[in-house]
């Protein structure tokens, strides 16, 4: 696989109408106007397209599975050195600021407004339909990039300068916010830097260039884990707050020599900050204020869930926060390898809409759907079954004790019942931007999620502590996922939502019987790490065997598939 995870090398891509790389998600010339769904390319470019996905699903799975183990050691490294404590209590304070430019900036945000964006230039460029010398891919990011920067900069400043004031609107009840305001402004620099690197991520992806976005986490995690081993003892954990935004910087890095391959950047439309030309407004129709507003509202709705959360146990005894951060970290890691799926794919719905594709963008959304959630119960079920032995097996070292390995596991059970619905928000939410046309459905759907779950945590919080919070988290977002999942077929994507919701329902019922049996053989294995391990093979045997016989169309797929691949194989 090439570095741009296309399979092959990129200087060998044949060139545009406008002298630039073609994305390999766009037909060839001569495909039709049908692109490779239709009919007179069904037999050549959908196979290749589905072939490139693979190997791009492939790549993107390695990384964020690398990612997600650094992702782990970061947080034994931070559990070992300071518990679950007041210091790491003001450092996960801190932490929000990241992990909310991180959604916006990154993961989400980002994405949703620049994927489709870059994805109508990259149509524009390989149609010919340009004027003499110009390139759209170039002009929009002379038309975005510098000011984005400004902007970024800015609120990367007023941030630095407002600190105290964050963290006291974020934990009113810490007893001391000194450190957390230390912290707070150390990792006010990732506004910047996850900006740029949410930037960079978008254009690579609607270039199909998968690779160099999965591994900006790891990036990220190095920087961490890097300065917290080199410098706690000296700074305490202001180095572990230092090191995300070294990691950051990473971040950027990672991917700035492929966007300087890919990306046209000469000639640049803006050398002196004056308003760009017409043709540089044409190639950014996508990025005015009625598309940018709601998608910015969703995102920030949707990240607020965390602040909710914080909000809420800062109020409880020391620890709570730190509890539940790591009960979301490890429960969360099934939900962000379904989500990979639906990045790698998201370019293909967008370039569907952008060509008129329906059909096509609909029959995309359901298999993608059907896999995310697949993927996501699995992992749900292993939570279920063996959150303890996980817990233990991660973070018992140290200043983490047995008690704290307890109620994070706790939390950790109560946090799976909800992975589904943040699964489909993140999978149903890019559909309803894929088209660049301004939308508020989703902010509605994820503002009523956010108020569930207000309203439930703080019904809960006094009676049930962190896990009367996990339980408003779930209920909240899965009300916003059920929205979502109405909505999406009577709004953009005329999917089969009955149908859907249908097959989650048999794959949430093969979930169910296989992490009640894990939960109740996991005790029958005294050491965690054994017991752990025959976990790995009892819940999927009980998973895909439940899934069978409750007819799901994803694993009896799945088996199949398997079934021809080793017997091809012989």
């Amino acid at each position: 696989m090439s570095e741009s995870g296309t399979g092959t090398e990129a200087g060998a891509r044949p060139a545009d109408a406008a002298g630039g790389p073609r994305s390999p998600l766009l037909p060839a010339p001569g495909a039709g106007p049908e692109g490779p769904g239709s009919p007179g390319a069904a037999s050549g470019e959908a196979p290749r397209l589905g072939a490139f996905l693979a190997r791009a699903a492939a790549g993107t799975a390695v990384l964020t599975v690398l990612a997600a183990v650094l992702g782990l050691v970061r947080d034994q490294a931070i559990a070992r050195y300071f518990g679950a404590s007041d210091a790491s209590d003001a450092f996960l304070i801190a932490w929000t600021v990241p992990e909310m430019a991180a959604t916006l900036l990154i993961e989400d945000g980002m994405a949703l407004l620049l994927v489709p964006a870059f994805s109508l230039a990259l149509t524009r460029r390989a149609s010919g339909r340009t004027e003499e010398g110009a390139d759209p891919v170039r002009d929009l990011v002379a038309a975005t990039l510098p000011r984005l920067f400004l902007l970024l900069s800015g609120g990367a400043a007023l941030l630095v300068a407002g600190a105290p004031w964050v963290v006291g609107i974020l934990a009113p009840g810490l007893a001391d916010p000194r450190l957390a305001v230390d912290c707070t402004r150390l990792t006010a620099v990732t506004v910047l830097t996850f900006g740029i690197t949410g930037y960079f991520s978008a254009a690579l992806r609607a270039h199909g260039s998968f690779l160099p976005p999965a591994g900006v986490y790891v990036a990220y995690n190095l920087g961490i884990i890097g300065m917290t081993l080199a410098l706690h003892a000296a700074w305490g954990v202001r180095a572990a707050a230092a090191g995300v935004a070294v990691g950051s910087a990473l971040m950027i890095l990672t991917q700035l020599p492929v966007f300087l391959r890919l990306v046209p950047l000469t000639r640049p439309r803006l050398p002196r900050f004056r308003r760009p030309g017409r043709r540089a407004a044409r190639s950014a129709p996508l990025l005015g204020f009625a598309v940018l507003a709601p998608v910015v509202v969703f995102v920030v709705s949707r990240q607020s869930q965390v602040l909710v959360e914080r909000f809420l146990a800062s109020t409880l005894p020391a620890g709570a926060i730190s509890h539940l951060n790591y009960a979301q970290k490890v429960a969360q890691m099934p939900m962000v390898l379904s989500l990979m799926i639906c990045t790698v794919t998201f370019p293909v719905v967008a370039q569907a809409m952008a060509a008129g594709e329906h059909e096509k963008a609909r029959r995309r959304v359901e298999r993608d759907l059907g896999l995310a959630g697949l993927v996501v119960l699995l992992g749900t079920a292993v939570v279920l079954g063996y959150a303890p032995q996980i817990v233990e097996v991660l973070f018992q070292r140290g200043a983490f004790d047995a008690a704290d390995t307890a109620s994070t596991a706790q939390v950790m059970r109560v946090y799976a019942l909800g992975l589904l619905g943040h699964c489909l928000v993140g999978a149903l939410s890019r559909p309803f931007f894929s088209s660049g046309r301004p939308t508020w459905f989703p902010a509605f759907a994820m503002g009523t999620g956010l108020l569930v779950t207000m309203g439930a945590g703080y019904a809960l919080t006094y009676r049930f502590g962190v896990d009367g919070i996990a339980t408003a988290n779930a209920i909240g977002i899965s009300s916003t996922a059920l929205l979502l999942l109405m909505g999406l077929g009577t709004r953009v994507v005329p999917i089969r939502a009955r149908d859907v919701a249908l097959s989650l329902g048999r794959l949430a019922g093969a979930s169910l019987a296989a992490g009640a049996a894990g939960w109740a053989c996991a005790p029958l294995v005294a050491d965690s790490v054994l017991s752990l391990a025959a976990g790995c093979l009892l819940v999927p045997a009980v998973f895909f065997l439940t899934g069978l016989a409750l007819r799901s169309p994803e694993v009896v797929s799945l088996l199949a598939l398997t079934r021809r691949r080793f017997l091809d194989g012989r």
